[in-house]
């Protein structure tokens, strides 16, 4: 039976209370509440008690995004990154979104696909929305203008409060007031060829990366001085820069095949490369690690992913994202500032032994 007299609840609308509202409600001024929402100023336990009761009443959520964008507050950091789907960047990204959020900022990722141009139009952006941090990820080409370019901006963010963090490439100078977050990228290319040399391994392709970026950069000289440390020749017929992709990595492999060049191993210059190697091999019948070894370096998912599974270099990237974050914020893992003078940050790499080498037959 329906009755047609009962009374109908009302809908109510999501809270539009403003920060005035809370204010209000507490009796204190708006200033008041922005500290208490914050935490970046001390306020006494019974005003912060009346501001969090008025709070609870109203439903007010104070919406962080809109104010970030706005330009209202700068509790933000910002990272630039050439793709959200590439791995590498991806894992960093997750670790400056994570120590971002620890420390009350928004983080927003921005991706360059590449592009210098884009790169400097984002960090003029983050800097119009007065970002705490802006982190730039990745290696550099070496292009002095453009490096005075990215100079000139690291000095204005500095003059406006804020900070430039370079995650995984070069220093641009002790007169660039800039953080840097350093891995061991030459260590731990030396660590995986000379792994590779004591396998009994000794034509040793190097495979992929352009060559005026900074990585290939470091990870040809840590290759180069394996050789050496082990009185090998550096044979420059069996280095193939490039670019870091799987297709590059599948293509060069079959081209290398089809040119019948003597080798034994492969040392990829990054997982995904790796992963196209693989797979142009195995299209080729060259069994790895029977017939031909390969390694990569990064130690991402794919590694795991790969059959057999991939003998690479890890790099701890979620942990160079939160260095980067603390760096730039000028804190430490508990929240207390750092030393002034603390300006860079560097962390291991290691090698990661799988399936995917075996000793030459």
């Amino acid at each position: 039976m329906i009755d047609n007299h009962s009374e109908e609840v009302p809908v109510t609308e999501p809270s539009l209370a403003t920060m005035a509202d809370v204010a209000q409600r507490a009796g204190v001024s708006s200033a008041t509440v922005s500290r208490v929402i914050n935490g970046n100023y001390p306020v006494s336990a019974t005003t912060r008690q009346r501001v969090e009761q008025a709070i609870a009443e109203l439903g007010y959520v104070a919406n962080a995004h809109a104010r970030a964008l706005a330009g209202v507050t700068n509790r933000t950091v910002g990272i630039i990154i050439n793709d959200v789907v590439d791995p590498f960047y991806a894992y960093i990204a997750r670790g400056v979104e994570r120590e971002a959020t620890r420390h009350g900022r928004l983080c927003m990722v921005c991706c360059t696909q590449g592009s210098h141009e884009q790169e400097l139009a984002l960090i003029d952006l983050l800097h119009e929305q007065r970002a705490d941090a802006v982190i730039l990820v990745g290696g550099a080409y070496e292009d002095r203008s453009y490096a005075a370019q990215v100079a000139r901006r690291a000095r204005a963010l500095h003059a406006s409060g804020s900070t430039l963090v370079l995650c995984g490439r070069p220093s641009l100078g002790e007169d660039v007031p800039t953080r840097v977050v350093e891995y061991d990228n030459e260590g731990g290319a030396f660590a995986i060829t000379d792994y590779l040399i004591t396998q009994g391994h000794r034509k040793i392709v190097f495979l992929g990366g352009p060559p005026s970026l900074s990585t290939t950069v470091a990870r040809l000289a840590g290759h180069r001085r394996a050789l050496r440390f082990r009185g090998l020749p550096y044979d420059k017929g069996l280095i193939h820069t490039g670019q870091l992709h799987r297709r590059f990595g599948y293509d060069r492999i079959r081209a290398l095949l089809a040119d019948k060049l003597d080798f034994t191993a492969v040392f990829c210059a990054n997982d995904t490369v790796a992963a196209g190697a693989m797979q142009g091999l195995e299209l080729a019948g060259v069994p790895v690690p029977e017939a031909i070894s390969v390694v990569g370096y990064d130690d991402v998912p794919i590694a795991q992913e790969l059959r057999p599974q991939l003998t690479t270099v890890r790099i701890p990237l979620e942990e160079m994202g939160r260095q980067a974050v603390r760096l730039g914020l000028d804190v430490g893992e508990d929240n207390d500032y750092l030393s002034p003078v603390q300006t860079t940050a560097k962390v291991g790499t290691s090698i990661v032994v799988r399936a995917s080498v075996a000793p030459p037959k």
